[in-house]
């Protein structure tokens, strides 16, 4: 699975924590951006935090190549419009989900719970042998 944005600073690194601590292993999650930020913002692995979800200090913005879409079954836009390549046989899905960028942490907050909500729809669409 990956999840893709523009900046891979707030909503992808969310939903990637999100998956990677739901699925507990049994799914591969990655996440891109087509122009990476310098590096997540602190608000986003503050909020992840909170729900005891580890933000995987180590996670930095990536940039999205063909190469990390092709290793994906499954590629999830949050807001990159048509800047996100599409490669023949991906199962594409689009999340509609507002940036955290520069939003007060109650928002931000809120970004993390409508994320969370598509992750779990998103675990009850998976074969039961994934998760």
């Amino acid at each position: 699975m990956l999840f893709v944005c523009s900046r891979n600073a707030g909503r992808s690194q969310f939903a990637a924590a999100l998956l990677a601590h739901r699925a507990q292993g049994h799914v591969t999650v990655s996440s891109a951006g087509t122009h990476p930020a310098a590096a997540v913002e602190s608000v986003v692995a503050q909020v992840l935090t909170e729900a005891g979800v580890p933000s995987a200090e180590a996670a930095f913005p990536k940039p999205l190549t063909d190469e990390v879409v092709q290793a994906a079954d499954i590629v999830n836009t949050m807001g990159c419009g048509d800047a996100c390549p599409v490669v023949p046989g991906r199962r594409y899905l689009d999340w509609p989900v507002a940036d955290p960028e520069g939003a007060p942490i109650a928002v931000v907050r809120t970004i993390r719970d409508a994320i969370d909500a598509h992750i779990s729809e998103l675990l009850d669409s998976l074969p039961s042998t994934a998760c």
